[in-house]
């Protein structure tokens, strides 16, 4: 295993020349920058952006009424005083409307059918369609909920004429029955806006995500172009790959310090999203989130064998990892495996800290289980990212090596 690497270095200027050539790798790597600024800036003002309405108000709606009964223009007239939206026009038929929702006049229809009286008057249950297009489910959620408000408006209005439908023995159980009204406020959410629960959690996601593009972009260009030998220097000993890992690690972390400032403390601010956790916790809780995440990206190296590879295998992960956290989902109630994948992956329980602290004013204590689960993944996943680029240097110098390969093709 011949270097030309100076073997006789300290282990604080050995790991001072791996942090200065990971720099220079991220500084001269295009690949890697477009994955950062795309990654970080771009991604992050995206997802804010297509969240940014937050809440729907007096979003335009189509009706198309063929019922034209006193029933169906009251149904209407709810719709139009629910909040989210507003009947922008009740005269077109459907052809009509179809036309004003694709020019973007109006966010959707709400179609009414002539029986629509009927039924009601009949004792049926009473029948309308909404459409509405996908580009922007926003404007659906509040088109839905308009109205579906309007017609539980509209039932509590005309229920008590139904019961003459009903047999006499249950007449008068149902009149003296009182009514019961339910009032609602969502804990930690009180407008009930998706931004304001869905981003904080996307937000660690996707350092998360960048973060193990960019290790795993670099790892699998070490091994595809055999430059990982260069770490042989010095042996194999635990020692040395300690400081290989902890050298990537300082770079990775440094970097992604940077960028949580940009995502955790600038987006919240710039976006009205929840933000009453203190600086401190949260900058607490990064320490093992990043620490823990970059050990667990170089000790996933020996899956990337090229630089193309992460961006395939962890891009597409997002959904999965906010379900593992219990943002969407309560853990409790997940099947053991999923439990127990929530432990694997330093994303699922370093979003629900950080949710827990921005968004619902928790203290270190109250995130004691995820806090002491990331340095418990500190320490495990260190061992392995060690026992990793053991393995990946080694790989290196075997014959069938694909670098191997290409140096005797080449002669």
């Amino acid at each position: 295993m011949k270097t030309s690497d100076n073997t006789h270095r300290g282990p604080l200027a050995d790991i001072a020349a791996i942090v200065a050539r990971e720099w220079r790798t991220i500084a001269t790597s295009y690949a890697i920058l477009l994955v950062l600024i795309g990654g970080i800036f771009v991604y992050g003002l995206l997802y804010n952006y297509m969240y940014a309405p937050n809440l729907i108000r007096n979003a335009p709606v189509a009706v198309v009424d063929m019922s034209q009964s006193a029933l169906s223009r009251e149904y209407a007239r709810l719709i139009d005083a629910a909040p989210q939206t507003s009947v922008y026009t009740a005269a077109p038929g459907f052809p009509q409307a179809k036309e004003l929702m694709k020019k973007g006049e109006v966010i959707g229809i709400v179609y009414i059918p002539d029986d629509f009286e009927e039924r009601v008057g009949r004792g049926d249950e009473s029948v309308f369609v909404m459409y509405g297009s996908t580009d922007a489910f926003l404007f659906y959620l509040a088109m839905q909920e308009a109205s579906a408000g309007a017609m539980l408006e509209l039932d509590a209005r005309h229920r008590p004429e139904m019961v003459v439908f009903l047999p006499q023995d249950d007449v008068q159980a149902i009149t003296q029955t009182p009514a019961i009204t339910v009032a609602g406020t969502a804990l930690y959410n009180h407008t009930e806006g998706y931004g304001s629960y869905l981003i904080p959690a996307v937000l660690m996601v996707i350092i998360f995500q960048t973060l193990l593009m960019v290790i795993g972009m670099i790892s699998g260009d070490e091994r595809g172009s055999g430059s990982i030998r260069r770490f042989a220097a010095g042996g194999l000993s635990l020692g040395r790959l300690a400081r290989i890992v902890a050298g990537k690690t300082f770079v990775y972390v440094m970097l992604y310090a940077l960028f949580a400032v940009f995502l955790l403390g600038l987006m919240p601010v710039v976006f009205n999203l929840p933000d009453i956790g203190h600086a401190y916790e949260i900058a607490m809780l990064m320490i093992p989130y990043l620490v823990a995440t970059s050990f667990f990206g170089l000790a996933a190296s020996v899956f990337f064998t090229d630089s193309e590879a992460p961006l395939l295998m962890i891009a597409f992960f997002s959904v999965g990892l906010i379900f593992l956290s219990g943002v969407s989902y309560p853990l409790e109630l997940m099947p053991w495996y999923w439990q127990a994948a929530h432990y694997v992956f330093p994303a699922a329980p370093g979003t629900l800290a950080f949710v827990k602290i921005n968004s619902m004013g928790a203290s270190m204590a109250d995130i004691r289980p995820e806090y002491v689960t990331l340095w418990v993944q500190c320490a495990v996943y260190f061992v392995l990212a060690c026992l990793a680029y053991r393995h990946n240097i080694r790989r290196a110098f075997r014959p069938d090596s694909g670098h191997e390969q290409k140096k005797s093709s080449a002669r």
